[in-house]
């Protein structure tokens, strides 16, 4: 027991080639594969279901001229102004298809999966990586995050990259300093990314008080924590003084057990259940078999990540209303890693399969068919959730796509359209016209008091039909489309009241998903 110990600690201070672990150069090879497979089953369907309301957020604030979108930035939105620019780049060369701007969200799970396959290499076999990798691949909140314009995978990126930086350092007995000063670059830009990366720093300093090799380097993380705070200083106050802006999420995302432990990365009940099982097997197996000190672990590091950020976020919320379930996931791909540790405890399982008269290696082939199993159980149960997730209505039930469909044949020169006022910005159907104006050619908007591009805010303001009316907006106007909001078979009648008592009168409905257009006539 001595000798093994000593051996232990000889191989802890040896260079971290030494470290159980996947070879760096075989693991390279494996992440970029593990990362192009989740690339493309994010990008898979991704151009199917209709933009929405944050994606509006997103596709508009990046479409600004860049002085525009910088003065919105001091306004709202300023924790979201890194992707906005970059987005805005973007489009310059690419356009605002839905496929595109939704492609950079698919490239970033692809990082996060190739990521994630590094970094579990470095603390097991490269089989266990690759299943690590394809679990991020499939993890449903990830497959979401990849087919949204929004920030969430690049995120879940910057957190996966945040964490093998920490393994590097928990792997060296004396790390370099450019491991520090490429963590506090990194860290500073997430959180210009987003402002609750800013907790992966708790995550990185439990990850080391927990592990003998990695209090050493509790100094130089607080420095360099405390220097990528510094960087990301305006960012910090920007949010401070904008932190009304999210107000809005207390009525809308309640701290219910379904919305924390099925929705924040699972995405229906199913693999929920299968997804905690796997992490309480491999929580359980951990805490039996005990650290080995002083070789680092990677379940202190995965559990801090999967902890840390939401249970700050979870509590905070209480107070204050600043939870919802996107915010996860950052998070997420700590999920896969654990769901991933799981699955090769059941491997290596000697007592899973066991049966008098049976040899040992065959309990233990008998242990690998069933975490193979397993796995197949863990990629079914995702298989619906992903098909889910790219139907036609998937993201928040929008049909901006029906409307464009409806208006494009049926408009005429020298018709007018009205949209729905009354409902919350990112509901309000005139965005499937601002994020997709080709089809709404032939229409004038009728109610636009000031574009989104000259306003402070990322929508539009609009004037009443009433007040458009007065400004003679409706004189010579025979045709008129209006846009209503439905709200669970209940449908807005924003404006027809004032249309009507001008001599207008419905003509043609059509019901569509959660809309409906409707065309009136003098």
């Amino acid at each position: 027991m001595a000798t093994s110990t000593t051996a232990a600690r000889g191989a802890a201070s040896r260079p971290d080639a030494r470290l159980p672990g996947t070879p760096a150069r075989r693991l390279r090879r494996a992440a970029i594969l593990v990362g192009a497979i989740a690339m493309v089953v994010s990008l898979l369907g991704s151009w199917i279901p209709s933009l929405w309301g944050d994606e509006a957020a997103s596709v508009l604030s990046a479409q600004r001229p860049l002085p525009s979108l910088m003065a919105m930035l001091t306004h709202v939105d300023a924790v979201h102004g890194a992707y906005y620019l970059g987005l805005h780049v973007w489009i310059d060369l690419f356009g605002p298809s839905p496929f595109s701007v939704r492609f950079p969200s698919a490239v970033a799970a692809g990082l996060t999966a190739a990521a994630v396959t590094w970094l579990c290499g470095r603390f097991g076999s490269v089989r266990f990586a690759l299943v690590a990798g394809l679990l991020v691949a499939i993890l449903p909140r990830m497959t979401y995050a990849g087919t949204e314009a929004r920030a969430y995978a690049l995120d879940a990126a910057i957190a996966a990259i945040l964490c093998v930086i920490a393994a590097e350092v928990l792997r060296r007995d004396a790390p370099s300093r450019r491991w520090w000063a490429a963590y506090a670059a990194i860290l500073a830009v997430g959180v210009y990314a987003f402002l609750y990366l800013a907790l992966m720093a708790l995550v990185v300093g439990v990850a080391l008080a927990v592990e003998p090799r990695g209090r050493r380097q509790l100094r130089r993380w607080a420095v360099a924590s405390a220097l990528a705070f510094t960087a990301a200083a305006p960012v910090i106050v920007l949010a401070l003084i904008e932190r009304k802006q999210i107000a809005f999420l207390a009525g809308r995302d309640r701290l219910t057990a379904d919305a924390v432990f099925v929705k924040m990365w699972f995405g229906a009940l199913p693999f929920a259940i299968v997804a905690w099982a796997l992490i309480v097997v491999a929580i359980v197996v951990y805490v039996r078999r005990g650290r080995r000190a002083p070789l680092p672990h990677l379940e202190p590091l995965a559990l801090a990540w999967l902890i840390v950020p939401m249970g700050v976020l979870l509590a905070a919320s209480t107070i204050d209303a600043i939870y919802t379930p996107r915010y996860g996931t950052l998070a997420a791909p700590a999920a896969a890693v654990l769901m991933a540790l799981g699955i090769r405890a059941i491997a290596r399982s000697r007592w899973i399969a066991r049966r008098r008269g049976i040899a040992r290696d065959d309990r233990m082939r008998r242990s690998r068919r069933i975490a193979a199993v397993v796995a197949a159980v863990v990629v079914l149960a995702a298989a619906p959730v992903w098909a889910g997730q790219r139907t036609e209505w998937a993201k928040n039930e929008s049909d901006w796509n029906d409307i464009a469909a409806t208006i494009q044949p049926h408009a005429r020169p020298g018709d007018a359209i009205v949209f729905d006022e009354s409902v919350r910005p990112s509901r309000r159907p005139r965005l499937a016209m601002e994020t997709n104006p080709a089809p709404f050619a032939s229409v004038a908007d009728a109610t636009l008091e000031t574009p989104y591009a000259e306003r402070p805010l990322w929508y539009s303001s609009t004037y009443t039909v009433a007040e458009a009316a007065g400004l003679g907006r409706f004189t010579g106007v025979d045709r008129v489309w209006v846009v209503e909001y439905d709200t669970g078979g209940k449908v807005s009648t924003w404006g027809v009241a004032d249309l009507e008592a001008r001599g207008f009168h419905a003509a043609t409905e059509f019901r569509l998903h959660s809309s409906v257009v409707t065309l009136f006539t003098r």
